[in-house]
């Protein structure tokens, strides 16, 4: 009987948070559809391929969501190995530096980076890609806490002294023996990058860049349509990469307790 009572609460539990998370899908794509006399329709959905600034604004918020994951993840993952082997003391002061842009402002962090952003659009001119510096700032706390809990679910010191003991580098160390160990981490962080990185408006706004949200902000003045559609298809893109995560991580799971 218990088990039963579990069984139905866990099945209304999901019904309500489906519900909850569906629901404002379901009228974004029902208005998305409507058209201006009452009809059905995709033109705001065909909108997005007709408009070309539209495409080149989701193009460069795509590259910056690539270069802001493996910006952080060529920063982070070295860098906190490292500490977590030969320099422990140092991993609450890291620890701290990598999650105060959490506790600070988007509009503060803009004030701040207005006048690098000037030397950085002078020497590496104004393409929006340049962001990804700011973004990889923006992103460091929930990526660091994601790499952060698949370090500490493995034995990282004794398996990289079975490999130094083995004569391999510290290059092979880090490639061969911790990336594929926290595997699950580094994709968990780099979907977290990836979906903020996609829904950033602030920053970029402020800084005069024409990414996606601030080209969706515009659209949204003229062509709601258009607007809607754009934003549910980032959130279904989104979702798509939640699933696949979910899946490549119990894949990893299984395969490792296979070979246990």
């Amino acid at each position: 009987m218990a088990v039963t009572r579990s069984r139905a609460l866990r099945v209304v539990v999901l019904l309500v948070l489906g519900a909850y998370f569906a629901l404002p899908l379901v009228a974004m794509a029902e208005f998305s559809t409507r058209g201006a006399n009452g009809e059905r329709g995709l033109t705001s959905w065909t909108g997005i391929v007709d408009d070309p600034q539209l495409l080149d604004a989701m193009l460069a918020s795509v590259e910056l969501a690539v270069l802001s994951s493996v910006l952080v993840l060529v920063l982070l993952v070295p860098t906190m190995t490292w500490i977590r082997l030969r320099l422990p003391a140092l991993r609450r002061l890291v620890e701290f530096l990598c999650l105060l842009p959490i506790a600070i402002p988007a509009i503060v962090l803009v004030v701040g980076m207005a006048p690098l952003y000037a030397w950085v659009n002078y020497f590496l001119g104004d393409s929006p890609l340049t962001l990804a510096f700011a973004y990889a700032v923006l992103v460091l706390p929930f990526a660091y806490r994601a790499i952060d809990a698949g370090l500490a679910a493995i034995d990282l010191k004794t398996l990289a002294e079975a490999a130094r003991g083995l004569g391999a580098s510290w290059g092979v160390v880090l490639l061969r023996i911790v990336v594929p160990n926290i595997r699950t981490a580094l994709l968990g962080a780099s979907l977290l990058s990836v979906a903020l990185v996609l829904g950033e408006f602030t920053i970029a706004s402020l800084l005069n860049f024409d990414t996606l949200q601030v080209r969706v902000n515009l659209l949204g003045k003229r062509d709601a349509g258009v607007s809607i559609a754009v934003s549910l298809l980032c959130l279904l893109f989104a979702f798509a990469l939640l699933f696949l995560l979910s899946h490549v991580g119990g894949r990893r799971r299984g395969s490792v307790v296979e070979e246990g």
